[in-house]
C-alpha cells in the first residue's frame, strides 16, 4: 500500500481492522509529498516506481493504491505493468456514494490533481444509474490535518469558503475523494449540513481487499495476526510522529527509503521493466 504520505493510513487502518491476518508494507512518499499539486504525469511515474518496488522487494501479492492523486493519475497504469491485483480508492468510494445517495446529486471533493484529472468524473459517469456530480479542489485541507489541526477558526473558515459550492448544488451525499479528508469529517460535516452523508473509501477499499483477496483464494492462513511495516522516503521521525498521531497506534520503527529520479511512464506502455530504485530497510 501506499501514499504519498499519511492520508492511506486511513485505509491502512481499515485493512488492518477488517483482515488482520494479512500483512502490510506501507510506503509513506513523503519526501516528495505532496502529490496534489504535481503534473499528473510526474505521478503516474512515481506511482509506477513504488509499485515496481513493492513487488519486487517485498513479493507482495496485491498493491493498494491509497492515495486518490495517485490513482487518478496511474491505476490502469499500474494494472497494466504489475503482476499482481491493484485496487485504488475512486471506485470503491464512488460505488457507496451511489448505494448512500437518496436525491441523486452527489458532491466530491479532493486535491486540486484528483479533481482537475476527471476520474471521478468518469467513475461516476460509468455507472448504471446517472448522478448529478458537483466537485470541489479543497487546497489546504492535507496540510491542516498533518499539523492536527482539525478544528480551528482557520480550518473552519476555509471549509466552509471552500465547501459551498457543492452546498449550495442540494447534495445529500459527499463523497471525500482523499484519504486525509475523513480526519476533518467533524469540520466538513458542520460547514456541508449534518443532514449530507459523508462518503469515505477508506473502508469500502479495505472491503474490495478482502473481497479480491477472497476471490483469488490469496488470504494469509498462517496462524496469528500479520504483521505491518512502514517506510517513508523522506524524514522518518517525523513520518512517525504524525503518523502514529493519524494511524491511532504507534508506528514503531519507520524504514527510510531513496529513490533516485523516476522514469517518465507512458499511459499506454505495458511490461513490467526494471524497478529503478533503491531502498534502506
Amino acid at each position: 500500500m501506499f501514499d504519498s504520505g499519511f492520508g492511506g493510513l486511513s485505509v491502512a487502518r481499515a485493512l488492518i481492522d477488517l483482515a488482520p491476518r494479512e500483512n502490510l508494507v506501507y510506503v509513506g512518499d513523503t519526501g516528495r509529498y505532496p502529490y496534489g499539486p504535481r503534473p499528473l504525469a510526474e505521478v503516474r511515474s512515481y506511482a509506477a516506481q513504488i509499485g515496481r518496488w513493492l513487488v519486487d522487494e517485498h513479493d507482495v501479492k496485491l498493491v493498494v493504491v491509497a492515495c486518490n492523486t495517485a490513482a487518478a493519475a496511474g491505476l490502469e497504469v499500474l494494472r497494466r505493468v504489475l503482476p499482481v491485483p491493484v485496487i485504488g480508492v475512486i471506485e470503491p468510494g464512488v460505488r457507496a456514494a451511489a448505494k448512500a445517495t437518496r436525491n441523486r446529486k452527489v458532491g466530491v471533493i479532493g486535491t486540486v490533481g484528483t479533481v482537475s484529472s476527471g476520474a471521478y468524473q468518469r467513475a461516476i459517469k460509468a455507472l448504471a444509474v446517472p448522478l448529478e456530480l458537483s466537485c470541489a479542489a479543497c487546497p489546504g485541507f492535507v496540510e491542516f490535518v498533518e499539523r492536527g489541526d482539525t478544528r480551528s477558526d482557520q480550518v473552519v473558515v476555509l471549509a466552509e469558503r471552500l465547501l459551498a459550492p457543492v452546498r449550495e448544488a442540494g447534495i445529500d451525499t459527499l463523497l471525500l475523494g482523499c484519504t486525509h479528508y475523513p480526519f476533518l469529517a467533524r469540520t466538513i460535516a458542520d460547514a456541508v449540513g449534518r443532514g449530507v452523508v459523508l462518503v469515505s473509501s477508506a473502508d469500502e477499499t479495505a472491503f474490495d481487499v478482502r473481497a479480491t483477496l477472497e476471490a483469488g483464494r490469496l488470504g494469509r492462513t498462517g496462524p496469528g495476526a500479520g504483521a505491518a511495516r512502514f517506510f517513508s522516503s523522506g524524514d522518518v521521525a517525523w513520518f512517525r510522529q504524525v503518523g502514529s498521531r493519524l494511524f491511532g497506534a504507534e508506528l514503531g520503527d519507520v524504514g527510510p527509503l531513496s529513490w533516485p529520479a523516476a522514469e517518465p511512464v507512458d499511459e499506454e506502455v505495458s511490461g513490467d521493466g526494471g524497478t529503478g530504485m533503491t531502498g534502506t530497510v
